[in-house]
This record gives C-alpha cells, structure tokens and sequence, in this order.
C-alpha cells in the first residue's frame, strides 16, 4: 500500500535540515529518533491517504488497482497501521524535545488536511507542500529546541518544490478530477497553466535555497548542490514543455528524487568541509 521509494522526497531534507542546526553531524540518539518521527509521520500520512481516498481511488482507473480499492488490504487493517504509525510519531516528538512534541498535533492536523482539501479548493498541492516541509524544519527543531529563520526558508523551499512537482504530478487525473468535481491546479488552469504553476513555483524554491545560502554563509558545495537542482528541474520542465504527459513518470520520481538527494550530499559537504 506504501512505497518505500515515496520517503526519498522529504527525508533527505529532513536530513539536510539536522545537519545545518547541528552546525555538523547530529547526535546518533539525534539522527534516529528524527528519522522515528520521519518514518510515523510519513506512512499515517500515505495511511490517511490511501483510507480517506479509497472510493475516488477505485472509481480512478489509474489508482483502482491500490491495495484498498482492490480488496488487497481492509480498512479496518489500514486504520489500526495509521494509529501505531501516530503514535511512533508522537514517541518520537517526545524523545526528541518538549517544542517537537507540542508542536505535532498541528503536523497530524495537515496530514489529515490534505486528504481532504481535493474536494473543496484548488490548493491541496501548497498543503501536501506544507506537509513535506514539516520535514527539514521539525528536525531542525529537534537539534535546537526552537523556530529560526533558516529552518522557515529551507522548509519554504522544500514547500514551493513538493507543491510543484504535485502539479505536474495531478496532470494525469485531470480528465477523471473534472468528471468527478474535484479540485487541482490543473482543473483550474489547464495544462499549459498548470506548467506555468509548477515553473514559478520551482523558480521561488530555488530563490529561498539562495536565500538560505547566503543567510547562513555557506559556501560553494552548497552552491553546487543548488546548480545541480536547478538543472534538473530544468530538465523536468523540458521533458513536460509541451504538455507531454508520456514521460511523466521519469519527470517526477526520478528527477525529484535526485533533487533531494543532491541537496542533502551537498549539505553535508558542506558542513563537513568546514563547519559552520
């Protein structure tokens, strides 16, 4: 019902979020108990999904065959796996600092939001991009006990660029989300608007990485790691610019996943290189 290769979006910036507020390598107890929450976090969210979409799900032809549409999985089973995967997520906040563990309920909050939001605003890919963000900046909370500026730019950028990409990403419904009234950038937009979306919306994500570059004077590994993005989302972009939807897949998991993973090596050569 869930695929592991999903958790490559957020956790290598939740990562990359530990790494600058420890200003080096985090603690070890540090690491595991972020990645804890990352994991409770991450399967109730794909959980929530898959229990609250289940019946728009098997009236998709693209998503009929998921576990819970096609019998595979019951929900009674799914509802339990979303309870345990809570409270690892609460257990995790609770090891990890007296801020992380107040802040959660607003995380569960969004997690249950986004599921929902498709049926009334056009808005659902900003809120799964406000879920994802909770990544950098939750473990950048478990190191320092605290909101900063930098962690608010980084999980901005890691917003403009999951609500991006969720755009190019909701294209394929787009026929069956008018039908069934349901609400998407590109119902709203069309295909070349929603292209446009997703290019402004990745433009910003990179603006705020320099941003976080210069407010926290980085140097030229992360400068790279930036470059390396924006060439990849470049390449995103070129593969779609004619609203192509045949190479869509390789556009979304494979460049987004390189992304993020370019993003955390460059953040940790750079802290290792020479700690901030």
């Amino acid at each position: 019902m869930i695929k592991f290769s999903h958790t490559i979006f957020a956790l290598p910036f939740a990562l990359a979020g530990a790494l600058l507020a420890a200003r080096g390598l985090p603690s070890p107890e540090k690491v595991f108990w972020i990645v804890a929450a990352m994991v409770g976090a991450r399967t109730a969210a794909m959980g929530l999904n898959r229990l609250i979409d289940a019946e728009i799900d098997a009236n998709n032809p693209r998503t009929s065959g998921r576990a819970i549409p096609a019998g595979l999985i019951g929900k009674g089973a799914t509802f339990s796996f979303i309870v345990l995967s809570l409270v690892l997520l609460l257990a995790a906040a609770y090891r990890l600092n007296p801020l992380c563990l107040q802040l959660s309920p607003l995380a569960v909050l969004f997690l249950v939001l986004y599921s929902y939001c498709k049926r009334f605003t056009s808005l659902a890919h900003v809120v799964l991009g406000i879920c994802l963000a909770a990544a950098p900046m939750g473990a950048w909370i478990a190191i320092r006990g605290s909101i900063d500026l930098p962690a608010l730019i980084l999980g901005g950028a890691v917003l403009f660029w999951v609500a991006g990409f969720d755009i190019l990403y909701a294209l394929q419904d787009l026929e069956f989300d008018r039908k069934a009234g349901l609400h998407s950038i590109p119902v709203a937009l069309g295909v070349a608007g929603s292209l446009w979306a997703a290019r402004m919306f990745h433009l910003i994500m990179l603006g705020l990485l320099l941003w976080l570059l210069v407010s926290l004077g980085l140097g030229s590994f992360f400068m790279i790691g930036i470059l390396i993005a924006a060439g990849m989302l470049l390449y995103e972009h070129w593969l779609l610019k004619d609203g192509n939807l045949d190479k869509l897949d390789a556009a979304f998991f494979n460049m987004n996943g390189y992304i993020s993973v370019v993003i955390l090596i460059c953040t940790a050569a750079e802290v290792l290189a020479r700690p901030l």
